[in-house]
């Protein structure tokens, strides 16, 4: 059974001053008992972990590379990237979980260790709220429907009129049972009320390599914006509330009437539970002052993303509590279920 979820505390606003931040964890005693006021102004004096609970390549290895990299350069000190994938996700996020919370290790949490596992998994080895302090919310890369170049379907019209027509006869392919590319493939059926069949793969990849070749006749992916680009591939519509720089031609499902067609993949840093607030506030305002440089930025919207910036703390914790209740019945749904 899952573990329970519970309410955290919402941390205090943001405070700029290093010399704040050292009197703060001076009198955090109970978090941080021998923390001297020269070692916490010097924070950080030491390389910071930089957890990537998946496979070097991906997405959420990409953008914390691209992070990781200009947020070393603002603190003066090394950030490394540590990939500890398998399991969804849950084995680098359990692993994490048993660190200190003392700004020395961070996590990029993904809408499906923090919002979809909980569901999908009977032994999850985590909480998703109590076991983690939200630090900064960094992106979100929607699921864009995609077809082969040589489709029949030239708008998402065309493909879900011969979808009704005939129930049941096309696919749509996915990285696995509760990847999310099967989550919103079955969203797509709840909100379109049409009857298309899954065809799990063993990663995304392969799933991509047979879409490209015809065998599949969609997929809805967040990895795959070069081989549209590359015109591989022909993109129908964007599972998000606005269109993506990348491909500002592409209209979204709301545009088409599907408001509630949203599916994308979020990507938000956390720390174990515990961080101090004014810790957890400085690290929040470097972290957006990353994102927010212009040359990140584009970097990051060309693999697809939709960049935010400027959210407290407090607003990244309750975004994860509100995914967290709506994948609850976007899982359901799906019918998917892993041990």
């Amino acid at each position: 059974m899952m573990q329970s979820v519970s309410t955290r505390k919402v941390y205090a606003p943001r405070m700029a001053s290093r010399l704040f931040i050292a009197m703060s964890l001076m009198a955090s005693a109970v978090v941080w008992p021998a923390v001297s006021a020269a070692q916490a102004d010097a924070y950080p004096d030491r390389p910071i972990r930089f957890m990537v609970p998946w496979p070097a390549g991906g997405a959420t290895d990409v953008l914390s590379r691209i992070i990781a990299q200009k947020l070393g350069e603002r603190l003066k000190q090394t950030v490394i990237v540590e990939n500890k994938g398998g399991a969804g996700g849950n084995i680098g996020t359990t692993s994490f979980i048993r660190e200190k919370p003392d700004g020395y290790s961070l996590m990029m949490a993904t809408s499906s260790t923090n919002a979809a596992n909980p569901y999908l998994y009977a032994r999850l080895g985590f909480d998703p709220i109590k076991d983690f302090t939200p630090v900064a919310y960094v992106a979100a890369i929607p699921n864009i429907l995609e077809v082969p170049k040589n489709s029949r379907f030239n708008t998402l019209p065309e493909l879900i009129s011969e979808a009704k027509k005939k129930p049941g006869t096309l696919n749509f392919g996915s990285g696995g049972v509760g990847a999310s590319q099967h989550l919103a493939g079955s969203l797509l059926r709840t909100e379109t009320d049409i009857n298309i069949v899954h065809v799990p793969y063993k990663g995304s990849g392969p799933a991509i390599v047979d879409l490209v070749s015809g065998q599949l006749d969609l997929v809805l992916d967040t990895g795959s914006l070069a081989q549209v680009k590359a015109g591989n591939l022909r993109a129908l519509a964007v599972a998000s509330e606005n269109r993506l720089p990348a491909l500002p031609d592409v209209p979204t499902f709301a545009e088409l009437g599907y408001p509630k067609m949203l599916a994308s993949a979020w990507y938000g840093i956390m720390a174990p539970a515990g961080l101090p607030a004014p810790l957890t506030d400085f690290l929040n305002q470097e972290i957006n002052a990353v994102i927010a440089d212009p040359a990140v930025r584009q970097r990051m919207e060309e693999m697809g993303a939709i960049v935010s910036t400027g959210h407290p703390p407090a607003w990244f914790a309750n975004f994860v509590q509100t995914e967290l209740v709506r994948y609850e019945q976007i899982v359901k749904n799906s019918g998917a279920k892993l041990e």
